[in-house]
């Protein structure tokens, strides 16, 4: 398997499989591929536990079903490309070595990597369009394709160091990181601040990456400038 990211705004990732070789992604991610890919969708794929794990993404906001693309006969190329401005980001994961990623972070990985609902807390009907917060857990061995969107911070945290952040900033991070979603202090800063009432601990040891545009805000701006009803 070779892979290669292409572009810079819109990156893309084209995948080269060897015969029998295969990625798998959340239905509805495919960008291109050629005839030589053979696409079986399941509900097993990405988090164990068969039909019961699918469920539990499902009730964590993620997608019922998977998409498997396997090379056959000969090789063949699959591509995966970002839906907002932004940037992919490959990581190794193996035993002792998870991560946590936003709801809408996961692209595209190699079979034996395992996804499962990480974090779940519902932050009012004005947060997240009334979804709640959740982050998604990669684990199993292999390689993992996230896409995080706007540019991006790296911050490697020493241990016992806390970073508060915008929850929509969280992009992803290392499963050794500690997590909580915690008040704003001050009622003042809670009601006149502007930046919302929740604030995002994270805590080392780790790396976290930073996204600095969160798809709940580039929906805020967009909506601005939509249509509006009459009457």
């Amino acid at each position: 398997m070779q892979t290669r990211i292409q572009g810079t705004t819109m990156p893309v990732l084209e995948v080269q499989l060897d015969p029998n070789e295969s990625v798998f992604s959340e239905s509805g991610e495919l960008s291109w591929m050629t005839s030589s890919i053979q696409m079986t969708t399941h509900t097993q794929l990405g988090g164990g536990g068969g039909l019961f794990g699918a469920l539990k993404r499902v009730a964590g906001g993620g997608s019922l079903f998977m998409t498997e693309y396997r090379a056959l006969q000969y090789a063949g190329e699959v591509a995966f490309a970002t839906k907002v401005p932004g940037h992919i980001v490959p990581v190794q994961v193996g035993p002792g070595v998870e991560y946590m990623v936003h709801r809408h972070g996961f692209l595209c990985a190699t079979p034996q990597v395992t996804i499962g609902v990480g974090f779940q807390q519902s932050l009012g009907a004005g947060v997240f369009g009334g979804s709640g917060f959740l982050l998604q857990r990669l684990g199993g061995s292999g390689m993992a394709w996230l896409e995080l969107s706007g540019e991006l911070v790296v911050k490697n945290l020493a241990p016992g160091e806390t970073l508060r952040v915008h929850p929509g900033h969280v992009g992803a991070f290392q499963a050794s990181v500690g997590f909580q979603v915690t008040r704003v202090p001050g009622v003042k800063n809670m009601i006149f601040g502007g930046d919302g009432i929740f604030l995002a601990a994270l805590t080392g040891p780790g790396a976290v990456w930073l996204q600095t545009l969160p798809i709940s805000r580039l929906a805020h701006q967009i909506g601005e400038y939509l249509p509006k009803a009459k009457g």
